[in-house]
Order: structure tokens, then sequence, then C-alpha cells
């Protein structure tokens, strides 16, 4: 007898799973007693229920044990005990799959599936499909077609969903049976009406027109169950998105008819549908809000919280059309459920006033302290996008989040409170010491060491540029002397950017880098007397480079070229520029959401999408002498369009002094077969093709590759900019597309593409330098060019600053292309390395009065990065 547990047992651990030491040759012994005669159902029942616990417990079975039990399992067809020989027909669909000869009860099911005892015709037709092939279906579909219009509800139910599986293994077959589904879905049961209703559809569901008459009889002949409601809404929604009919569809006007329902389950699935259709006005939206208000004051929690959390996806998008809720939104946030609370609470964040922000800080404080980490993150979420909505209300904001930080919680949650934190203190400037001090604060105690070392950087960053920055230098030391050895390094890396950028407390700082030396960790000793004898030459170029800011190359990539360094024996000193750059900027490269355990633990880096193509060019003998490979194209160019006989797109590879187009070539035709496939190229100007390297061979459908080498312009070395004409040349060679035979002879063909743009993009790699003004004074002024130029057509600021970031393809430095509200002059920073390796940073100063005005200024170590900026801009 199995001993049963109440709720408070299970709740408080006291209670034990009855099978929790199973071991599964004890239970293949015990099932020996099927054969024993008279049969004990009871026990019988026991043993059933231990090897379907089994099974499904994941535990694997051989075939020959399963087949043996299974076997041993026919013999309780004898016994007449209904709850027997239910658990057997369980037993039969588990172990279908895993036993041999298990269509031998094919006729004890089809017997019970025609008898007259209606609890075991629905379990029969559904251990009988499970057990039957594609071969077999023919034998029993007359069954199956009497089962589909049965007037038992629970009979015909099982016939339809075990068609709907029987469609996988003989679609043809269970087609026929369409029109008994046809009339089972006329039934009165709701379950039978539904279940039909699937049926139907996933019959037809790959004829759109077959589907659009199916939901024109129903919508207009109505349904009685609640569920079909709730298919055909996701029916008609989903048909709504392919379509371009869009609002004016009679299929919109069925869903909106559907609000009016008197089953809530219907009412709800009817607003969802709407609300998740793209393209959609807030007029249009306005009825589905008005019937989940309704629900938010609900008395069931599960309408509301499928309300509330609703209504927060149609914030996301249409804060507006929510507005309307926010009172029965506020009431929500006392809500006793948590989870609704707080959806309740970001809803509103996102849809309410500035006037309403202090008010609703009051009220979220009331109740943080209740819920989970996991919701505390998603509140957190909400009030860094209210800070970017109202910069204004940034101190409220910040004061809210500082007490949050002060309270006990997990990772995830400390983490989204310090980067809300730190997004405000880069969005707004008039919050940066509030912030820089509140984060002071979190460090002297905080156990998280990846977000030690995320602040202490921000602190190294942003900490010299404020009016005090000595106060901040006690914070940072004392991490040194309190913290392990990760932190320490941190913190050493942060007090030489304080005495790099500021000579009145660069003393102080090379006496605490000098304390430094003498750190028990390697690393912290080798970053104290790095920092320490470059900030003694008192150089503010060396600072730049070696303090403020780091390597811009690829770590693999540099690995990989001082690797093969030291397998070839050189005079020559190893060369920096032939060291590819990082392609990712620093900027965006954030906190990736892992253990603080893990860190440590250095990974494999893979490969760069630019790293791949070098490896795949270095490889072609007539690439091997351009040298390393300075920039790919960052998206391949159409060339072509996608439902043409061929697809071609280029990727555009700039080396020093060349230019690698890749072609990647597709054949759409399945009777040709492509050879020596090139693509000539025509250059506007300057520039010279030198070679193609063809593709051999392009059969249907498969991918090949052909080159074409071009050398950059010589006599006017600025003139970067250029257009090519292509075309596509090849030889045909006709097949037949079911044998594959192909015609030994073939004729030549071309096929003319899209011309290829190469801008200043093209020669130029973004690369972020962190402090631009030290990178500026670094370069200096020898070879600096400066003109001014009016932008005729642009008429904003944030216009122009986009304009040119796209343009010349540079890294927007110190947050510069983030123009500030209600200004009309802006200065934007750029950095980049020009092919060659040559440091160029353009400033650019603008105007807004009529139209934008604008001042350009570059600066690089060689003359020629700033000749072609000017000549491009000009």
């Amino acid at each position: 007898m199995i001993k049963k547990f109440d709720k408070k047992d299970e709740e408080s651990g006291s209670g034990s799973n009855p099978f929790q030491h199973l071991e599964k040759s004890a239970i293949l012994q015990e099932a020996r007693i099927f054969n024993e005669t008279p049969i004990n159902p009871r026990r019988c029942l026991h043993i059933l229920t231990k090897i379907l616990y089994l099974l499904n417990q994941g535990e694997h079975f051989g075939t020959t044990e399963a087949t043996e039990a299974f076997f041993a399992m026919t013999r309780l067809f004898q016994s007449n005990d209904q709850t027997l020989r239910r658990m057997c027909y369980l037993t039969i669909k588990e172990m279908a799959n895993i036993s041999e000869d298990v269509i031998i009860v094919t006729s004890s099911l089809t017997k019970d599936m025609t008898g007259k005892e209606d609890v075991y015709r629905g379990p029969a037709i559904r251990a009988l499909c499970r057990i039957t092939d594609g071969t077999m279906l023919q034998a029993i579909e007359r069954y199956m077609k009497q089962a589909i219009v049965d007037k038992v509800p629970s009979v015909s139910s099982s016939a339809l969903m075990s068609s709907l599986h029987m469609m996988k293994v003989n679609y043809d077959v269970v087609k026929r049976w369409i029109n008994e589904a046809q009339e089972a879905a006329s039934s009165d049961n709701v379950m039978v009406q539904y279940h039909a209703l699937g049926l139907l559809y996933h019959l037809r569901k790959n004829d759109r027109l077959a589907v659009s008459k199916m939901l024109n009889k129903f919508t207009k002949s109505g349904l009685k169950s609640q569920f079909a409601y709730c298919l055909l809404i996701r029916i008609a929604s989903r048909l709504l998105k392919e379509s371009e009919e869009g609002h004016d569809s009679p299929l919109f006007d069925f869903i909106e008819s559907c609000l009016r329902n008197k089953h809530e389950m219907v009412i709800y699935e009817a607003a969802a549908a709407i609300i998740h259709l793209p393209n959609c006005t807030a007029r249009e939206l306005a009825p589905a809000v008005s019937v989940l208000q309704l629900f938010c004051s609900s008395p069931k929690p599960v309408l509301r919280y499928a309300a509330v959390r609703t209504l927060n996806k149609v914030a996301m998008k249409h804060p507006s059309a929510v507005t309307a809720c926010n009172l029965d939104l506020e009431n929500l946030i006392t809500d006793s459920n948590r989870s609704i609370a707080t959806l309740a609470i970001t809803t509103l964040l996102k849809t309410g006033s500035e006037s309403s922000v202090d008010r609703l800080m009051k009220q979220i404080s009331s109740f943080m302290s209740e819920i989970s980490d996991e919701f505390k993150v998603v509140v957190v979420q909400a009030i860094s996008a209210l800070c970017q909505k109202y910069p204004r209300k940034h101190s409220v904001l910040m004061n809210f989040l500082f007490t949050m930080l002060r309270e006990e919680g997990g990772f995830e949650y400390k983490r989204a409170i310090v980067e809300c934190i730190i997004s405000i203190i880069e969005e707004n400037t008039e919050s940066k010491e509030t912030g820089l001090s509140h984060l002071c604060e979190f460090i002297e105690d905080c156990e998280f060491t990846v977000l030690a070392t995320r602040i202490l950087h921000l602190l190294g960053q942003e900490g010299p540029k404020t009016n005090n920055p000595s106060k901040y230098i006690r914070f940072i030391y004392n991490r040194v002397v309190l913290e392990h050895e990760e932190v320490r390094a941190g913190a050493v890396s942060a007090l030489a950017k304080f005495g790099a950028q500021n000579e009145e407390v660069l003393p102080s700082i090379i006496v605490l880098l000098k304390r430094c030396v003498m750190d028990d960790d390697n690393e912290v000793r080798d970053r104290a007397t790095f920092y320490l004898s470059v900030l003694q030459q008192k150089q503010k170029a060396l600072n730049a480079g070696y303090i403020l800011n780091g390597l811009t190359v690829s770590i693999p990539g540099l690995e990989r070229a001082l690797h093969q360094y030291t397998l070839e024996p050189s005079e020559k000193p190893f060369d920096l520029k032939s060291v590819p750059l990082a392609t990712t900027p620093i900027i965006e490269q954030r906190i990736e959401n892992i253990p603080v355990s893990a860190v440590k633990q250095p990974e494999k880096v893979a490969a760069t999408r630019q790293e791949i193509f070098q490896e795949q060019l270095a490889a072609i003998p007539e690439f091997r002498e351009l040298g390393p490979l300075f920039k790919s194209s960052p998206e391949p160019i159409a060339l072509t369009e996608l439902e043409t006989e061929y697809v071609i797109h280029c990727t555009k590879h700039t080396f020093t002094n060349h230019m690698v187009f890749q072609f990647d070539c597709t054949n759409t035709l399945n009777d040709q077969i492509l050879e020596n496939v090139t693509v000539q190229m025509e250059p506007a100007e300057g520039y010279e093709v030198i070679g193609y390297i063809p593709a051999k061979s392009l059969q249907y459908n498969q991918p090949g590759t052909c080159y074409t080498l071009v050398m950059l312009p010589e006599e006017d070395p600025t003139a970067v900019a250029c257009t090519f004409s292509c075309m596509m040349k090849f030889t045909v060679k006709d097949c037949d597309p079911n044998t594959g035979e192909t015609d030994e002879e073939g004729y030549e063909d071309e096929y003319v593409l899209e011309d290829i743009e190469v801008t200043i993009a093209d020669h130029i790699q973004r690369v972020l330098k962190t402090n631009f003004g030290a990178v500026w004074d670094e370069v200096g002024d020898r070879f600096e060019k400066e003109e001014t130029f009016t932008l005729s057509t642009v008429k904003t600021l944030e216009e122009a600053v986009s304009n040119i970031v796209k343009f010349l393809g540079m890294q927007p430095c110190e947050r510069s292309d983030k123009v500030p509200e209600n200004k009309n002059s802006h200065t934007l920073y750029l950095a980049g390395v020009f092919r060659g390796g040559h440091d160029l940073l353009v400033r650019s100063r603008l105007v807004l009065t009529d139209t934008v005005t604008m001042q350009v200024t570059a600066r690089s170590g060689e003359e020629l990065p700033v000749d072609v900026v000017m000549a491009s801009v000009g």
C-alpha cells in the first residue's frame, strides 16, 4: 500500500518519495508475477506504476529487458479490472519505442477500441495509434473514421488527437478523414470541437486558400467551444501577419469581435493577438487595452497577472496607449501577489509622467524588500529606461538606486544597479560626481570582484576629470590595502590614470605606486613597476600611449603574429602595425553574465570574422605577398536581387596597397552548371585591376567564391573613393536536373551586376580612444589640417553627427556622438587607424544656424591620412 502524504509533509520535506530508491533489476524480477494465475490486480498495478516511474525518470531499458516485460504485461489483458487495463494502455504507449514486436497487442487493442466499454475505447485508440506504423494505418482506417464521429466525447477526442499524431507517419491516409473531422467540428462538446478544429487546421495549413475558407466558415457560423475560439484567433492572427491586408481585413474584425465574447479566455486571447500584430496604431490598440484595463480589477489573480503582463509589453512600444490604465495599475502596486505588483510598477515607470516619478519611487521602496532578486532586476531595468526618458530626475533616481545598492542582494541584482548608475553617469554629466561618490562607498564593502574592478576602471576614466580628483584616491588605495589580487591590480591601474592626467596629485600617486611595488602578487607588482617608470618620465605622449589609451590590436592576432615572428628569426624588430586591429569597439564590451568564480579561468578566444578572412586569403598563393589584412567590410553587399537566377554578394578586403573583392556566388538554376566564373571590374579612375581568381564550378545551389585583385591609386593616393562597374563572365554547361548528366561542350555567357562603391570608410578601421584629449596631444600638430564646410542639406546637429560618423567610418570617442538637448553647437571626436597602421584623429566642430557649419580638424602621424580625409570631405 502506498502511503498518502499531505501537502504539509511535502513542503516541510519530512515526507519522502515512495519510489525514490527503486532498482530496475528488482522491478523486472517482480514483473514475473504477471504470469501467475489468478492475476492479482493490486500488486500488478503497483509494479506497472514502478516501471512507468523509472521510464519517466530517464532509466534506460535494454531491448531484451523491455520486450520481456512487455510480453509479460500482455497477459494482464485477461483481467477485467478497469484500473489495471488503463494502466496497461499507458505502459504500451511508453514502451512502444523500446520493445520489439509490440504489434502483438494490436488485436487486443482493436477489440477494446470497438467494444462496448466506453472507458476502454479512448485510451485503446491512443495506445493503438502509438504502436501503428504507416503501413498498418490503412488496416485501422475504418475504425478511426467511426471513432472520430463517435457520440462519446472521450472516444471522439482520443481519435482526433491520435489522428493529429498519425499525420507525421502517413499524412495522405489521415487526409482522407477530413470529412469526419468536419462533422466532429460541429459537435456540442467543447473539447471535441477544439480537437477537430486543430486537426482540420493542421491538414490544411500549407494551403493558404483552404485555411482562409475554413476561417470564413467558422467565423460566420460561430463555435460553442472557447478553446476552439482561441485557436481560431491564433490562426487568424498568423494569417494577418503573413498578409498585406492589414487591419482593414475581415480577420481583424473577427479578432476584435472576440473582445465581446462571454468567455474571459477568448477575450484575453483576442486582446493579446491585437497587441502582438505588427504596425498597430494606438487607435487600433484602444479596444484591447480597455479590455485589459477591466481585467486589472478582476478578483482572479491569473487574470490580473495576464492583463498587467500584456500591458507591460504594450508600454514598450506605445506607452501613451497605456496611460489611461495608470490609475488601475497604481492600485495593483499593493497587490498581495508580488509578481503582479512588480509588473504594475515597471509598466507605470514606462508610462508615467515626469511629475509622478517621485511618488512612484516612494511606492516602490515600500515593497522592494519583499520581492525576489529576479523581480528587483526588472525594476532596475525599468528605472534605467526612465532615466533616459527624464534626465532631469537623475538625482531622485540616483538616490533610490544607491539605497537599493546598500541592501542585501545577489550578483545579478547588484550588477544591474551598478550598470544603471554607470549609464546615468555616462548620459548625464551633472550626475557624475554624485554617482562616483555612491560607487566609491559601495566598493568599500563589495563582495563581487567583477563589480569592484568595473567600478575601479570607471573611477580611473572619469575621476581625474572631476573638480576634486584627490577625494577618490583614498577609496582606490583602500582596495590595494584590503582586497585580493584581482581588485588590487585594478586599483593600481586606476591610480596610474589619475597620475597621468593630473600633475597636482602625481607626487602622491608615485608614493602610493612605490608601496605597491612590494606587493605579494606578480600582476600587481608588474603593473605598479611599469606605471611607475612611465609616470616618472613625465611625458604626455608616453602617458597617453601606455596608460590612458591601451593597445587597440586583436589579442589572438597579436599572439599569432608574435608566434610567427619567433618561428622565423629576423634582424628586423617586431612591427606592431603587422597585427590586425581589434574589430569590436571596447565601449560595446559589457560585463558578461558569468559567475564570479569563473572570472579567473581564461577561455580560448574565438576567432573574429576578420581573422577568419585573413586565414582564408593567406591560403591563396596570389594574395600571400599582400601583407596583413587591414579591414574587411562589415556586411556583404548584394549585387543581385534574391529572386534572380544568380545570387552574388561582395565582401571588400583592404590591404596596405591593394584591395581584394570577394564574390560569393550561388547558381539557382538546376539545369545549368557554371564554370570558370569571374567578375570583371571596370574602375572609374585611379584604381588598377591586377588579376582574377575564378570559381572553377558552380553547381545548383552550391555556393562558390571568386576574387578580383585591385591595386590602389599611386598617382593620386588621396583619391580613395571610386565606383566599379561589374560583369560576371562564365561558361554555361546544360545539365539534366534529374540525372545530373552534363553536356561536354558549353558556351560563354555574361551577367551584369550592380556597381560597387569604394569609400573612405573602407580605408579606415574604427578604434576607440578612451581619452581623446591625451591622444590628440600625443599625435601632435605636425601633420594637422583644418577646413570649414557648410552642410546645406542637413538641418539638425544629430543628423550631421550621424552622417559624419557613417561617411568616415571612424569611432566616436568620449560619447561625443550624443548631442545634448537644446544645443546649437557641438564637438564630435573621432578616432581610427588608416590603412598601413597610421593613427588618425578628427575633431569636428558643428554650429547650427539655418544650416549646419562644420569645422574639420584632422591629425595623424603621417601626411597621407590627413590629406585623404580633407579630399574626401571636400
